[in-house]
């Protein structure tokens, strides 16, 4: 069996696809909960065009499922459903409160930590 842990700096680039394969995006950081230590969210890097106007896509991290074969994320969207999901671009900084989290979680239909 592999090691059970990754440090944050090996999640940051990794790719995160759809479950037919397409490439979605990477991970671009992880954004923590200071009291409980869990992470509340990966940022997805997704959109734009050779890097440029991509913006960050907050993915609750337990929807993240990781695929040794493809050595990446696997995730049950399409990009329709990124398109319509609550992102902010990737040089500014939402509140990250428990109501933006719970915004977050019920678009994705997650629990709330």
């Amino acid at each position: 069996m592999s090691n059970p842990v990754i440090s944050s700096d090996k999640v940051n680039g990794t790719k995160v696809y759809n479950p037919q394969g397409d490439r979605l995006g990477s991970i671009d950081d992880l954004v923590i909960d200071k009291r409980s230590g869990l992470v509340r969210y990966a940022l997805l890097e997704f959109g734009g065009f050779l890097g440029m106007g991509t913006d960050h896509y907050p993915l609750p991290w337990s929807m993240l499922k990781y695929d040794v074969e493809r050595d990446g994320y696997v995730v049950p969207l399409d990009k329709a459903q990124l398109e319509s999901a609550p992102h902010h671009p990737v040089d500014e900084r939402p509140p990250y409160s428990d109501e933006y989290g719970r915004k977050v979680y019920d678009y994705y239909g997650v629990g709330w930590m």
